[in-house]
């Protein structure tokens, strides 16, 4: 009499055949931010920009010949402007709405206090996990890199793709132009921060300037459509390398000259080996309406109404 074999449940199969979970993979941002938005009665979920063609441009020179300029989306931190630091909420005080430039000689106190980014299972501690200019300076000191531009750029989360890409835009390139920038490296924090470095990624290389992005929004860059792309399958804020780890910050940007040197074409995405931790457990709570009470997605609605009309004000105050 033979004996039927147990029968395994998935978790069971995946273990004998070393799969991962299905939920292990890119978190799914837009489909996330949409899902949102019409949880909380917005009826008008974000469209993101979108491109099939990309431009590209490849190197004119090596980088240990080149000046490179960085890209930020975090934004300077001003003292009365509210919570801005480890931790803190959503703040739409802090949030900028023209680009900024600053001295890339001296450091600079820039803080990532947007909407989207996950502070459960990021601390928002050290800035080199989203703005590496302290170890861009060493590859210059090095010649890993020819030198760095005199400015480093600030991009405005500007949800309207329009004014992102005939007021910001050529204003930055402007700037690049006047600084000599032969590469810019771009780093996006939230969501938009994502369609909005990959819009001036887009415009850079047009008018001859090669880049990278460096994000952990593979959707949302790929969607936009980019030249060369490093994703770090870590939670947002953290593009630049894991907090606290001076060895995978090098790693991470050392990728991303790479890619700039060896990219065969536009829509070149590189993901790094790095693992955020052993579990992928964060992947399922960031935005994620399904995990959200009614109770919760009623004060959450409340609490951005007024988020929106802070922003709108600063908006109105501060752009023509």
């Amino acid at each position: 009499m033979t004996t039927e074999a147990p029968q395994l449940n998935q978790a069971e199969l995946d273990a004998l055949l070393g799969f991962a979970s299905d939920d292990d993979s890119h978190v799914p941002y837009m489909k996330r931010t949409r899902d949102w938005y019409m949880a909380l009665g917005y009826n008008n979920p974000y469209r993101y920009a979108h491109y099939i063609d990309v431009p590209f441009q490849p190197l004119k020179k090596a980088l240990s010949e080149s000046t490179v300029t960085l890209m930020t989306t975090a934004a300077p931190f001003h003292p009365d402007y509210g919570p801005q630091g480890p931790g803190a909420p959503y703040n739409a005080a802090a949030k900028f709405f023209v680009p900024y430039e600053m001295d890339t000689s001296k450091d600079h106190d820039v803080r990532v206090s947007h909407v989207g980014i996950d502070r459960i299972h990021t601390s928002m501690e050290d800035s080199n996990s989203w703005f590496p200019l302290p170890l861009m300076r060493k590859l210059a000191a090095q010649g890993r890199i020819g030198k760095l531009a005199k400015h480093f750029h600030g991009v405005p989360t500007n949800r309207s793709q329009r004014h992102t890409i005939e007021v910001d835009i050529p204003m930055i390139i402007e700037r690049c132009k006047s600084d000599g920038v032969d590469v810019a490296i771009l780093i996006p924090n939230c969501p938009i921060c994502h369609q909005s470095m990959s819009l001036t990624a887009r415009a850079l290389e047009a008018c001859g300037i090669p880049t990278v992005v460096m994000g952990c929004a593979k959707d949302i860059a790929e969607h936009v459509g980019v030249p060369r792309f490093i994703f770090s399958d870590f939670p947002l804020g953290n593009a630049a390398g894991k907090p606290k780890d001076a060895a995978s910050q090098a790693a991470t940007l050392e990728l991303a000259l790479k890619v700039l040197e060896t990219a065969p074409g536009p829509r070149t995405t590189v993901q790094s080996p790095q693992r955020w931790s052993d579990s992928h457990m964060w992947k399922l709570d960031f935005s994620n309406i399904d995990r959200v009470s009614a109770a919760e997605v009623a004060l959450l609605r409340v609490e951005s109404d007024k988020a929106k009309a802070t922003a709108m004000a600063i908006r109105k105050a501060t752009v023509a």
